[in-house]
């Protein structure tokens, strides 16, 4: 079985260390999926060359062909990977944006890994306090582990942990989505509309 896997980055430089997780949460997903049997496509939406266009989706309430891409991407995806960096002691602003443009049941029901990169580790409660309560709104599955990357986390003997959690986070994903790979269809009730599980 194939699972679509979309990958939100809201990463701000280039090259960034919220992508630079993403990559490794991804990389880690398809690891766990792979040695269950099944495959994984991969679709990659950056934020950062959205900007202009979420401004004016906010304005005109019309998204641009790209920026209607990348909804779509995120909407069929089987599953997400949400990455933001901190800003303010919260996500950054255009990851919300980009979560606020998204039809109001666009993520119900559908599997979530969580993760924030800041300079600091005491910016990591952004993970609970802030990315949790959106999803949870939005009425995603967040997985358990989120997983929260410091600038220090990156390239030092602490990385051994971050991969830890990287990897705790993935299997998580992963045993969600094999989960509903077994269940059997919903039987609609009669009149129901057929819906994208």
């Amino acid at each position: 079985m194939t699972f679509t896997l979309a990958v939100v980055s809201a990463g701000l430089s280039q090259p960034s260390s919220t992508r630079l997780l993403a990559d490794r949460l991804t990389d880690s997903v398809t690891k766990q999926l792979r040695s269950a049997g099944s495959d994984v496509l991969i679709e990659v939406v950056e934020l950062r060359p959205l900007a202009h266009a979420l401004a004016d989706n906010l304005v005109t309430g019309f998204p641009n062909a790209d920026l209607e891409a990348a909804i779509s991407t995120v909407t069929n995806a089987d599953a997400l990977v949400a990455v933001t960096p901190v800003f303010s002691a919260s996500y950054s602003g255009l990851f919300k944006t980009f979560f606020d443009v998204l039809d109001k049941d666009a993520l119900a029901g559908k599997p979530a890994l969580i993760a924030a990169t800041a300079g600091s580790a005491r910016h990591s409660l952004v993970l609970e306090h802030a990315l949790r309560p959106l999803f949870a709104y939005l009425r995603a599955v967040v997985v358990p582990t989120a997983v929260f990357a410091a600038t220090e986390d990156f390239g030092t003997t602490s990385d051994g942990r971050l991969g830890d959690r990287i990897d705790r986070a993935a299997a998580e994903l992963a045993a969600v989505l094999a989960a509903a790979a077994r269940s059997p269809p919903r039987r609609r009730r009669p009149g129901e509309a057929a819906g994208r599980r």
